[in-house]
């Protein structure tokens, strides 16, 4: 639950930033008369990200179990695929969000209308797309027949519009940047896992061997069924019992993408506070007043 949770935080989080970027720039430049056309199209990516997730759930279940595994296995790597991206874009140009945005709202306000729905659409429907997938993929990792994954998801979209909401109204301040690097770590591990699996489903498509060389078993020290087994599978995807492939995969994608992540580059070093001023959250890092100069040539 607390893996689906962080996943509605996560995506959530940034398309409440971008929604509060555009609102507020609109509503700073005096354009309220453009304020329609933008929530029209974060209403229209809104609902086709809840209809493709819906065709995800009710559409595999018309399948066999072969083709079941063959498809979740796929979109799992997918998800975990264009997760990794998001967490790595976001690492790179999170401060630049808002002047990207605006740049772009005002050349869709120079189209017009259909520019503005475009632009929102596009802006928030690509955060909703992959949270579909992602949230999907991991709720059928899961696969323990409850409801707890999607209350997960829902609690962690409502707490990512609250502080949405919060920024906006300026009674928020926090450290984005910081924010944004370690969830961004937590979902690399949470992606692993699902990443995992998926090449296990992909095995018990028979799309891949190896589906009876275990790695190890320890069912009897962390039972499935238990309540602290349940908790490692839900937040970790731990499986007691995984496969050769499924032990090296989580180890080949975990380890290097995690080095990478927190490789001292860019905004991924995590230097520089952001904070949020009173009609928007802000995205800019400050220097802090007793960092170093790099010494001109």
């Amino acid at each position: 639950m607390f893996s689906n949770y962080l996943i509605g935080l996560r995506e959530g989080l940034e398309a409440s930033l971008v929604v509060c970027i555009l609102i507020a720039y609109l509503v700073k430049t005096g354009r309220r008369d453009a304020l329609r056309p933008i929530w029209t199209g974060i209403a229209v990516a809104v609902v086709i990200a809840m209809g493709f997730g819906c065709a995800l759930e009710f559409g595999s279940q018309e399948l066999t179990f072969e083709a079941q595994e063959a498809l979740g296995g796929s979109l799992s790597i997918v998800a975990v695929g264009l997760v990794t991206w998001m967490v790595f874009w976001m690492r790179r140009t999170a401060r630049h969000l808002k002047k990207e945005l605006h740049g772009k709202l005002d050349a869709a306000l120079a189209m017009g209308t259909g520019a503005l729905v475009a632009t929102a659409f596009l802006a928030v429907g690509r955060e909703g797309l992959e949270t579909a997938l992602f949230v999907w993929a991991s709720v059928h990792a899961a696969s323990d027949g409850t409801p707890r994954p999607l209350i997960g998801v829902a609690l962690g979209l409502a707490t990512a519009v609250l502080l949405g909401w919060l920024f906006y109204r300026g009674a928020l301040r926090i450290n984005l940047a910081r924010f944004f690097t370690w969830t961004g770590a937590m979902l690399v591990v949470v992606a692993a896992g699902v990443l995992a699996y998926g090449f296990h489903d992909l095995q018990e498509a028979n799309w891949i061997p190896g589906l009876t060389h275990q790695a190890f078993d320890i069912s009897d020290t962390i039972p499935p069924d238990s309540w602290y087994g349940t908790l490692l599978k839900g937040v970790l995807n731990f499986q007691p019992d995984p496969t050769v492939l499924q032990v090296t995969v989580w180890l080949l994608y975990l380890i290097p993408t995690l080095a990478v992540f927190f490789a001292p580059v860019g905004f991924g070093s995590g230097k520089g506070k952001v904070k949020a001023p009173d009609d928007a959250p802000e995205d800019r890092g400050a220097r802090p007043a007793s960092a170093p100069r790099t010494p001109q040539a």
